[in-house]
């Protein structure tokens, strides 16, 4: 069969890795593909859509015809990291690795259900159970462990942030980065995060109702990973008339359900949305960047 990428896949990777080095891994992935599965002895059932940012998804069936995922990952957009979290996790919280081994950037993942998300469930209820499963992946990471710490992905992007153009933009940039400096110099917590963590990376599962997808991990404090989580559904917030208080009553019912800091999962949230908009302006996509920049003035 094809392995035809999703257009939100190719998409992603030309907007985080630059059109040319995503075209080319895309342009090598039909024969990548089929060695994955060739490899681990799979018959492919179908290529999931819209399916992740990150790779290429597939249900397939093992050899002993039982169901399972499959999820191919370019080189440049460092798999390693994930499968050393997800191994770490064991299925508590999270997808189960049914392979520990393999260097070819392919996980072999159990079978949830793609088409079921917390985006399903009504508001409140997503996020009671968004809740409940990220605290299940706040644990100590690995003596040995070689992820990245959130000061260092950070910096990175506030980096990227302080070559921002758009001097309208400058008073909510510079907010951003004066909260990051801060958030940064006064971290002192130390536990596996997820890094992308929010409704649409939690899915239904038969082993558990709910379990995380796609991390991208990383080390540091717990407010970090409830920045995405506060601003799901940003269109919603944003159409609505209470948008705005709806928005800061979001993070403090967040952040107390968690036992957490008001304010440092206020000032993550705040960086977050920043940078995400300013990208996602620079990308083209002016109508979403909007959106996320004007939740972001909210904070």
């Amino acid at each position: 069969m094809g392995f035809e990428p999703p257009q939100r896949l190719v998409r992603t990777l030309g907007e985080r890795y630059g059109e040319t080095t995503a075209a080319e891994w895309l342009g090598q992935l039909p024969g990548i593909a089929g060695e994955a599965v060739a490899r681990r002895e799979l018959e492919v059932e179908r290529v999931i859509a819209p399916g992740g940012r990150s790779g290429l998804v597939l249900l397939v069936r093992r050899s002993d015809g039982s169901p399972a995922t499959l999820k191919i990952v370019p080189p440049f957009a460092a798999p390693s990291p994930e499968r050393a979290a997800l191994a770490h996790w064991k299925g508590w919280g999270a997808v189960e690795l049914l392979d520990a081994g393999g260097d070819d950037g392919a996980l072999l993942l159990e079978r949830l259900h793609p088409e079921v998300s917390l985006r399903s469930l009504p508001e409140a209820k997503s996020l009671l159970e968004a809740a409940g499963t990220v605290r299940r992946l706040w644990v100590d990471p690995p003596g040995d462990h070689g992820f990245e710490t959130v000061a260092e992905r950070t910096a990175r992007e506030a980096a990227a942030l302080r070559t921002n153009a758009d001097d309208t933009l400058a008073p909510l940039v510079s907010a951003a980065l004066a909260a990051r400096d801060e958030l940064c110099a006064s971290a002192s917590e130390i536990r596996l995060l997820h890094g992308a963590f929010g409704q649409g990376k939690v899915l239904a599962g038969d082993r558990a109702p709910w379990l995380a997808v796609g991390p991208e991990p990383l080390v540091g404090e717990r407010a970090y990973d409830l920045a995405r989580l506060v601003r799901d559904r940003v269109e919603d917030l944003v159409a609505a008339s209470s948008g705005a208080s709806s928005a800061r009553r979001r993070v403090n019912r967040l952040a107390d359900s968690l036992d957490l800091d008001r304010e440092r999962v206020r000032g993550w949230t705040l960086f977050r949305a920043v940078e995400s908009g300013v990208r996602t302006l620079r990308a083209g996509r002016r109508q979403s960047g909007e959106l996320l920049l004007e939740f972001a003035g909210w904070l």
